[in-house]
């Protein structure tokens, strides 16, 4: 009997061993929640230096700060930025998730789906997701399921605002190519089919205008200079973000009147734009992170839609395009850049 009892102690032992071997990271997380420690992992697509992911940075900071959460005595923050890149988004994903963070922070679908794939565990807090049931990203929206949950980035009747604001301006637009890169976008779908749908009672036409990089986006743009009161409407997704001062510049080239998803780009030099307030998702995706931190399981946190939106234009470019606004939509803008 005794001999049994040491073999069997010896070869717990020996297990125990070589699971603390196999997952290094389990031995380092308890270490941090003896401590008080808690870390965080994001996968940012913006670059350090990009200010709308600065923005964005700041708005998560203040959030997690306003709920106690200061990084260096109670949280660390893993950070690592894709810049745009899937290969770079996979490698990233993967390191991320051998540091065994309590919670991983995706803002975009690309770093998404390379976190997901590293791990069906360790919860993940999204931002910027246009449509995450769709994507399968989430069994629904009031109950995600598994380990993912966050903060949905599509309105649909959005899509249906960006090209009224297209037939609002003088001369109004009347064909409208609609730019997204199929790579960064796996949403498109979705807002095609409500851009399609709002087309016919605003009497324009709508045409998929996919691009791979900034070659693609200039003959696009030079194809529809030709055809004569045309637009372009600019989805929201990684990579027109990523190359947005590019497009801006191509659409100013070529007097192309273009309505964008986000600020930055009229900031920028873009005509107009109607969308989401990107800071306003990232402040409130530290109460996920928070709760989460404090035992809150993602499959039980509804995904949560889109409440702040802002609406820009720039009258700068409008007098270089040789447009003009409705004074409606001028008293409706939040930013009015002269």
């Amino acid at each position: 009997m005794e001999q049994h009892r040491i073999v069997r102690t010896t070869r717990r032992t020996i297990l125990a061993g070589i699971a603390t071997t196999l997952v290094p990271g389990r031995r380092a997380a308890r270490a941090q929640q003896r401590d008080g420690m808690r870390r965080l992992g994001v996968l940012q697509g913006f670059g350090a230096t990009d200010a709308q992911g600065q923005k964005n940075t700041s708005a998560l900071m203040e959030g997690l700060g306003a709920l106690g959460w200061k990084e260096g005595v109670n949280l660390r923050i893993d950070w690592r930025r894709g810049g745009g890149d899937p290969t770079i988004f996979a490698r990233y994903a993967a390191e991320l998730v051998a540091l065994d963070p309590d919670v991983l922070l995706a803002p975009s679908a690309p770093a998404l789906v390379a976190l997901r794939r590293q791990t069906s565990t360790i919860p993940i807090v999204f931002t910027l997701i246009a449509d995450p049931v769709g994507l399968g990203f989430v069994a629904s929206m009031a109950r995600p399921g598994g380990n993912v949950t966050g903060f949905s980035a599509y309105d649909p009747p959005m899509a249906g605002k960006w090209l009224q604001m297209l037939t609002q301006i003088t001369p109004p637009v009347a064909h409208v190519a609609v730019l997204y890169n199929p790579g960064t976008t796996p949403y498109a779908g979705l807002m095609m089919q409500a851009i399609e749908a709002a087309a016919p009672s605003l009497a324009v036409t709508v045409r998929a205008a996919p691009i791979h990089d900034e070659a693609e986006v200039e003959a696009a743009m030079t194809a529809l200079a030709h055809e004569g009161r045309g637009g372009l409407l600019v989805l929201p997704e990684l990579f027109s973000n990523m190359h947005h001062a590019a497009i801006v510049a191509t659409a100013a080239r070529d007097r192309v009147p273009a309505v964008y998803a986000f600020r930055f780009f009229v900031a920028a030099g873009g005509l107009m734009s109607y969308g989401l307030d990107q800071s306003d998702l990232f402040r409130r995706a530290a109460d996920y992170v928070d709760r989460i931190f404090k035992g809150a399981k993602p499959a039980d946190l509804p995904v949560q839609a889109p409440i702040k939106f802002e609406l820009a234009i720039n009258l700068k470019t409008a007098k270089a395009l040789g447009v003009t606004f409705p004074t409606m939509l001028l008293a409706k803008a939040d930013e009015v850049i002269e």
